[in-house]
């Protein structure tokens, strides 16, 4: 996929946040595809999949349906309903069957780079300091393998400091800023009884060790 559709589905997920007002992790997929009029239903109900197709967009009376496995993990779920949000809001054509978009190497590259980054938003990553895969798939609510690829993008990204450098992605920051303030004073709160339970343990210690000389 060349450069110029991959900012065009990076900026396409940044303005599917700020047009939907997501301002907290994890993004609510379901949320985004109702204010869309988008209905999801789930493979179980309706049987439409194959057996290797973990999601797929019909078009029925101008209606859009977003049909996904919900047999799968729901992280996994959630990847393949923004994959699908992605093709829709990038404006890709439907296969002439109608039933899901053509299929190109550059259409389903620049889905994945909008499902990532949308569950995912770099900045608001890098303003938790959530940069490991474990971090990003815990804070996210995405699989460990989606984490690890999103991973290994802010290892760049954090290297050059590649950040806030479009204005849709400061908008981003500043909508998400309530939610980042918030993890913050928790984290600090967290590590912060840590810290003082550690030098509790260190003091004791120590008398423990004095008591001991003393009764020598």
């Amino acid at each position: 996929m060349n450069y110029g559709k991959y900012k065009q589905a990076r900026n396409a997920s940044w303005q599917c946040l700020i047009d939907y007002r997501i301002s907290n992790l994890p993004v609510k997929v379901s949320q985004i595809a109702k204010q869309a009029d988008i209905v999801l239903l789930n493979n179980s109900a309706v049987n439409l999949l194959s057996e290797n197709e973990s999601g797929i967009t019909l078009m029925q009376d101008d209606k859009l349906y977003i049909v996904y496995a919900d047999e799968q993990s729901p992280q996994r779920c959630r990847f393949t309903i923004a994959h699908e949000l992605g093709h829709i809001f990038l404006g890709h054509l439907f296969a002439k069957n109608g039933k899901g978009f053509a299929t190109t190497d550059d259409a389903e590259h620049s889905a994945n780079v909008f499902a990532r980054d949308l569950l995912a938003p770099a900045c608001v990553l890098h303003e938790l300091h959530a940069t490991n895969a474990a971090a990003i798939a815990n804070l996210c609510d995405i699989s460990l393998e989606a984490a690890t690829y999103r991973a290994e993008r802010m290892a760049e990204l954090e290297r050059r400091n590649a950040f806030y450098l479009h204005p849709l992605e400061r908008q981003v920051k500043e909508q998400f800023a309530e939610f980042i303030n918030k993890e913050k004073t928790y984290h600090s709160r967290r590590y912060g009884r840590k810290n003082r339970n550690s030098e509790k343990l260190e003091l004791l210690e120590y008398y423990y060790i004095i008591f001991d000389i003393m009764c020598q």
